[in-house]
């Protein structure tokens, strides 16, 4: 019962619209004495080129048996356009902020020194 199935690779992209990838159906041999055992199946699919930046979005696989049907959790896919040049500034705003916190301190310093004097 178990032998056949197929294996539907799908993406859904932002607007929640969902594009078939690949079909394929299986027919796997159980060995004597496996029978009643769980076994498990490597089905890979690589997407080799995408087609551009609008083909980001969740990837999945299903998996159908005759009454039972078994999704898997999805991989999240950021597609770039070549030439991307990420746009965050994480560092350089924690360096201006480290820079300024010293040159602060720094001045604080010698102000309460001259203060004393």
């Amino acid at each position: 019962k178990y032998t056949r199935f197929s294996i539907s690779y799908y993406w859904i992209n932002s607007l929640g619209q969902k594009t078939s990838i690949c079909n394929r159906s299986k027919n796997i041999d159980i060995p004597s004495g496996k029978e009643n055992t769980t076994a498990t199946v490597n089905c890979d699919h690589r997407i080799v080129l995408l087609e551009n930046t609008s083909s980001t979005g969740t990837y999945y696989c299903e998996v159908k048996w005759n009454d039972i049907q078994k999704m898997g959790k999805g991989v999240f896919v950021l597609a770039r356009g070549t030439g991307y040049i990420d746009s965050s500034h994480e560092w350089e705003i924690l360096a201006t902020f480290t820079v300024l916190l010293a040159v602060l301190s720094i001045t604080a310093t010698a102000l309460l020194l001259w203060k004393r004097k």
